[in-house]
């Protein structure tokens, strides 16, 4: 019963951060876009890999809570 609640939490808070981080950079990442077209070839590289350093995190939590 604990070592669900366990994974529960780590999995909850593991998440939220990287999921609202993701949000926000993808959020940022268009409204620059739309206000400068042109910047679209720029931006799109280093969205992806912000995106992707912060899903990490997530994906951290999610080994973490199977080894729990």
């Amino acid at each position: 019963m604990i070592e669900t609640m366990a994974k529960g939490a780590t999995i909850a808070i593991g998440g939220i951060a990287p999921a609202i981080a993701i949000g926000k950079t993808a959020s940022k990442a268009m409204e620059s876009i739309g206000r400068n077209p042109e910047s679209a070839d720029k931006l799109f590289v280093p969205m992806l890999l912000g995106m992707a350093f912060a899903e990490a995190i997530a994906i951290y939590a999610l080994v973490i809570a199977f080894i729990v």
